[in-house]
């Protein structure tokens, strides 16, 4: 089965995705409160927000190489998984690696960006160059919620990544079933036909020595 011979290789995806979603999960009390929250957001969470976003911007070198290095090992197991895909990796591992490559996309564009940005500490009219672009760049407030916005994101992403493995596997695992159940029928049919033949043949050979002691009395 595929998902046996590439279970290395699934364990290669699901790691990294549950360790980014870990890492997104630890953001949340920050988020929700931007996002969810009916009650109107103090400034002061903004502020908190803002500082341990540059925080995270300001830690040492080994951290973002360690997280560059798990994105990586979740790459390099989806590409293992589609080396000469069968017809189920191509629809399951084909989308998630479509969903993996979003999700770094995002990672990039969104996500990266708002941390140099926080850790500057320099949006909206700090950024223009001119007085037409001062309406056009997002605000302090704006840009930390289209951050908090890219993580949500980010993290449905990541579960629907889970969603397709997770479905591979039901797949997988019910067309084993199915084999199983056939192989079983035609064994048992194969050992139903082995015994009536033997049946067949020891009534043959009973009714041939039946007729040769018939022939030794006459």
């Amino acid at each position: 089965m595929a998902f046996k011979s590439g279970s290395f290789a699934t364990f290669l995806i699901l790691c990294p995705t549950c360790f980014f979603l870990g890492i997104i999960f630890s953001l949340f009390p920050y988020d929700y409160p931007i996002l969810w929250s009916t009650v109107t957001t103090p400034a002061s969470h903004y502020d908190y927000f803002e500082a341990h976003l540059r925080f995270l911007h300001a830690s040492p070198p080994l951290i973002p190489r360690i997280l560059h290095i798990v994105i990586f090992l979740g790459l390099a197991g989806l590409v293992t998984k589609l080396y000469r895909p069968s017809e189920s990796n191509m629809l399951f591992d084909g989308a998630s690696l479509v969903l993996y490559m979003c999700g770094i996309t995002v990672y990039i564009a969104n996500i990266v960006k708002g941390l140099r940005l926080a850790s500057a500490g320099r949006y909206g009219a700090d950024l223009a160059t001119s007085p037409d672009e001062k309406d056009q760049i997002l605000g302090r407030e704006d840009s930390l919620k289209v951050l908090a916005a890219s993580n949500t994101i980010l993290a449905l992403v990541l579960v629907g990544i889970l969603v397709l493995q997770a479905g591979q596997w039901y797949a997988e695992r019910k067309d084993a079933q199915e084999f199983e159940s056939l192989a079983a029928g035609k064994k048992d049919k194969h050992e139903g036909a082995d015994s009536a033949s033997s049946a067949t043949a020891s009534g043959s050979a009973k009714t041939g020595r039946q007729g040769g002691q018939r022939k030794k009395s006459n």
